[in-house]
């Protein structure tokens, strides 16, 4: 079976301050801009509300600037009035505020980062069912979807931090901007700390990070921790 992650285009951040932050690319058609409504957002104030468009033509893909206020680069050379094909590797500079890496559906060059299906630890996720296991047992009943949405953007992190803003983007997309409180997000992580406890009470998954957020510290099936502080 192909790896999933070469499925599909990526774009990765490689500059700016989500760097490291990747959307996979599964429409036919993108908008990316700082608009609520786009289906990439960068909420940075030099991007136009929708700056540019990706969109596939058969089996290629072409980016085009959507008359934006501050601009569109590929690799180095300024999109003007035209679209221009996509290939594996090529850097997309947004107004200059964030800069892209298009990493072509079926790359064979390595990524900067790992989209795991199954991450090693006691504890796994089956990221197409949403299904989830504590060693041989799966949570039953199932997560409800915040809590779910959570735990995976923290499963998919592998040990890295996620930022309490990352956790309102993953949870509540809906509602990014309007604000989220501290305690709405403290009680979704107690109610799914609660929720793991039931079927492993002795060990801590979820780590806060005081002042920067959250990671998942899952642990080998001895029980002790993969990651090394």
């Amino acid at each position: 079976m192909a790896d999933e992650r070469n499925d599909k285009p990526i774009l990765t951040v490689i500059e700016g301050k989500d760097i490291n932050k990747y959307w996979v690319i599964e429409k036919p058609s993108v908008i990316l801009g700082r608009d609520d409504v786009c289906d990439i957002v960068i909420p940075e104030r030099q991007i136009s509300r929708q700056h540019v468009r990706i969109f596939r033509e058969g089996e290629k893909f072409y980016i085009e600037d959507l008359e934006s206020r501050n601009g569109t680069w590929v690799n180095g050379i300024r999109l003007q009035n035209t679209t221009q094909e996509l290939f594996d590797g090529d850097e997309i500079h947004i107004a200059l505020a964030v800069r892209l890496r298009f990493i072509g559906s079926g790359a064979t060059a390595p990524l900067p980062f790992e989209i795991p299906d199954l991450v090693g630890g006691k504890l796994r996720l089956d990221r197409e069912s949403r299904r989830v296991f504590i060693g041989d047992q799966e949570i039953d009943p199932p997560l409800s979807l915040p809590q779910y949405r959570l735990l995976e953007k923290l499963y998919v992190a592998n040990g890295m931090v996620c930022t309490r803003d990352e956790v309102v983007e993953t949870v509540w997309p809906d509602v990014v901007g309007e604000g989220v409180s501290e305690q709405a997000i403290d009680a979704l992580v107690r109610r799914l700390r609660d929720r793991i406890a039931e079927y492993d009470p002795d060990y801590q998954y979820i780590i806060t990070v005081r002042g920067h957020g959250f990671r998942l510290d899952n642990p080998v099936e001895d029980g002790k921790s993969e990651l090394k502080e």
